[in-house]
């Protein structure tokens, strides 16, 4: 099942690569993840707190969300939230 997953997630980025050749949103979401790993792994080395990662696609994802991440923080306070975004900005 894994080497379905890793095969799907490498043809995704294939996919989404050549269509920033010809799709400004598209570049967007290329050029928007390029070092993305990286940068929270040096943003985080000097965390020493537990750790939850939210991820949301939208403000109405995040305004949903928001209800679930204040009851968890007053549940387990100790808990850092790391909030990422990938909506990108419009392009018209």
């Amino acid at each position: 099942m894994s080497f379905l997953y890793s095969s799907a997630i490498s043809l995704t980025q294939l996919l989404f690569s050549l269509a920033a050749f010809f799709n400004p949103k598209a570049r967007l979401f290329v050029d928007g993840r390029k070092g993305l790993f990286q940068k929270l792994e040096s943003t985080l080395a000097t965390n020493n707190q537990p750790l939850v990662w939210v991820h949301c696609a939208s403000l109405g994802e995040f305004e949903q969300g928001r209800p679930i991440m204040e009851a968890f923080k007053k549940q387990f306070p100790h808990y850092k939230i790391l909030l990422t975004f990938s909506h990108p900005p419009d392009t018209k």
